[in-house]
């Protein structure tokens, strides 16, 4: 591939991506308004199990077939690419139909023995649908990829999103004033097996347009031998199935979060519904907070690898080591100052987005903030082990902090004063150890130093500098103006504050906007204001 052409494809899926989480993260923020803590709770079951089957049946299936597709068609062997997708397709669609089936199945078991939450089952069994269709769009996705064509995988993601949003949401609304909590939740999931269901259709009528123009049938020289379909599934199967098991850490990681929280609060005196509610506020309204700074982190750890991955691959580890630092360095000046903002805020912002919860709910957005400090670094030494060819390292790590979280949330779950904070805890310390691990595996692997002073002193000192602002500033403005308007002046004066505090103390330099969407433009912005020089 020319490297404008990855450079085009790279750039419209991120923007993709960015979109599509953006629009999820706020969707839970309304939806939780509507439905509340309890229905927060019956939804956030349903889309655990939900993420944990898509690692199974869509996640790796994608990259697999845009690999084998890719290669077919470097050799001009295009109707061996267009039986790649063909074998993919009903194999996909095989996978998905048994998840799709298994799910509705075993829905009443799922909720009434695994997670002890029988009001759960409509969220589950609504989202039965989505497993079916999601492994069929796989197939499409992987195939356009295959041929460097990533505009449609982009728009079908934006679809899914908008239909799901759209729908999921609509039917959460309608369904409440109708039915009840329960009936809403089963909407506001059901929206995802929609969203599904648009995108495949969307990519379905794609195919056919351009089904002419896929398969040139002559003038084309193909010296390869034909793939039987077990040979090429047998192909498939090897590159996806490590894909999978990697993609199912952090679903794992919340699985352990449904199995574990509602039956250790129930065993310590909670009420179903009152350990449920609680559920709901960790799960569905503090860890959609904490997810949002992941649309920068993740953004950062995509345009990593590549980038490292071409100097491991030109033995020019100065420029690889430069880069790491580069790396590590941004994705702590976005953590450090959301951590930070999110604890010191964490009850008027819980206020302000949900103001029929109890204030208590606050306490649990404080505990889990801590989490963003050490997911965004993760996510970029992450990037850092895939570029240098070791992927499995990353997923080795994060199922170490796995066992560490299992562990920990099991514990402090049980203690009555802690009871779902516990968990927060637990998701904290399940992303320290695997970012030191992954931390300790980057220096082996490529022997980089990392300045004290760069890397902690300054950062922390900015971070501080604005928390102490954001702090006082909230403090003086809320007798005036109350929860609402303080709390959003306190967060933008804050985040002013912080890039002063950046700029004055050096604390980034002109490197890191290379790593930066628009990054260039940025500096050159700076510089006019001569903010850097």
């Amino acid at each position: 591939m020319k490297k404008d052409t990855f450079l085009k494809g790279a750039v419209i899926l991120g923007a993709a991506g960015m979109i599509v989480k953006v629009m999820g993260a706020f969707f839970r923020i309304p939806l939780g308004y509507i439905i509340e803590s309890e229905g927060m709770g019956y939804y956030q079951v349903g889309y655990t199990v939900y993420n944990f089957l898509l690692a199974f049946t869509a996640a790796g299936f994608p990259t697999a077939i845009s690999k084998l597709v890719s290669e077919k068609r470097a050799r001009a062997d295009y109707q061996g690419a267009h039986k790649v997708f063909k074998t993919s397709f009903y194999l996909l669609l095989a996978l998905g139909t048994v998840g799709s089936v298994a799910l509705a199945l075993l829905t009443t078991f799922l909720v009434n023995n695994v997670f002890e939450s029988p009001n759960a089952y409509y969220a589950v069994v609504a989202l039965a649908p989505a497993v079916f269709f999601v492994a069929a769009l796989a197939a499409f996705r992987g195939y356009f990829q295959g041929m460097k064509d990533m505009m449609p995988t982009a728009v079908s993601q934006v679809i899914e999103q908008a239909a799901r949003v759209l729908f999921g949401f609509s039917l959460a609304y309608i369904f409440l004033r109708r039915f009840g909590v329960i009936y809403a939740a089963g909407g506001a999931a059901f929206g995802a097996s929609i969203g599904a269901a648009s995108a495949l259709g969307m990519m379905a009528f794609l195919y056919k347009k351009r089904e002419n123009n896929i398969l040139p049938l002559e003038g084309q020289a193909i010296d390869a031998e034909e793939e039987t379909s077990q040979q090429i599934i047998k192909r498939l199967l090897r590159i996806a199935i490590p894909i999978a098991i990697g993609a199912a850490v952090m679903p794992l990681i919340n699985m352990i979060d449904t199995f574990i929280v509602l039956r250790r609060l129930q065993a310590t005196g909670f009420s179903y519904q009152e350990a449920n509610s609680l559920y709901g506020q960790l799960q569905g309204m503090a860890a959609a907070l904490v997810n949002l700074p992941q649309v920068l982190t993740l953004a950062l750890a995509t345009s990593i690898v590549p980038v490292i991955s071409e100097s491991a691959a030109q033995n020019d580890w100065d420029s690889a080591r430069q880069d790491i630092r580069s790396a590590l360095r941004v994705a702590l000046l976005i953590g450090l100052p959301a951590s930070a903002g999110l604890a010191v805020l964490s009850t008027p912002i819980m206020a302000m987005l949900y103001p029929r919860e109890p204030a208590t709910i606050g306490r649990i957005l404080l505990f889990l903030a801590f989490a963003v400090t050490f997911l965004a670094p993760l996510q970029a030494l992450t990037g850092v082990l895939q570029g240098l060819g070791k992927p499995d390292i990353p997923v080795r790590n994060l199922m170490v902090g796995a066992g560490f979280k299992f562990i920990t949330t099991y514990v402090l779950t049980g203690i009555p004063a802690l009871n779902v904070k516990g968990a927060a805890i637990g998701t904290v310390i399940a992303y320290f150890v695997a970012f030191l691990l992954n931390f300790i595996a980057v220096k082996k692997e490529t022997k980089v130093a990392f300045e004290p002073k760069q890397f902690i002193i300054k950062p922390v000192l900015s971070v501080t500098v604005m928390g102490a602002v954001v702090f006082i500033l909230y403090r003086q403005l809320y007798n005036f103006l109350g929860n609402s308007l303080s709390t959003v002046i306190s967060i933008a004066i804050g985040a002013a504050v912080y890039g002063v505090m950046l700029l004055k103390t050096k604390t980034i330099i002109e490197e890191d906007f290379d790593l930066l969407p628009g990054g260039s433009k940025l500096l050159k912005l700076l510089r006019k204001l001569k903010l850097m020089h």
